[in-house]
């Protein structure tokens, strides 16, 4: 069995869902080029049938570059929102200045109320 495949059934990916026309991922865990196999299938399954996907990164305790650039490169896919970040994501976001790119929200509810960006 793969890492990926371990990392998947440890609940990297521990929940997604509809709401209205988008889509919600629930990830948690340590994320990195060893376990963002599933995370990022189900995301880009999920930008590939919806205008909007938010991912809630509450539980998630670590990401590294390689987290950093699957977010990246689906927001260039879909209009991602990401919902929830910790103390360690949002340093990683502000060092990187990834948060004035991506689309952060303080809860779920709010990513999915948010308005497009004019």
């Amino acid at each position: 069995m793969t890492e990926a495949r371990d990392a998947h059934q440890r609940g990297v990916v521990a929940d997604s869902y509809p709401a209205g026309d988008g889509w919600v991922v629930v990830a948690r865990g340590e994320l990195d080029q060893d376990t963002l196999a599933p995370l990022e299938e189900a995301l880009v399954s999920a930008a590939d049938g919806h205008p909007l996907v938010v991912l809630d990164v509450g539980g998630i305790t670590f990401g590294d570059s390689s987290f950093l650039n699957l977010l990246l490169r689906l927001h260039h896919l879909t209009g991602l929102r990401v919902a929830v970040p910790g103390e360690q994501l949002r340093r990683l976001f502000a060092v990187t200045g990834a948060d004035t790119v991506l689309s952060l929200h303080e809860s779920v509810e709010d990513a999915l109320g948010a308005m497009p960006p004019v």
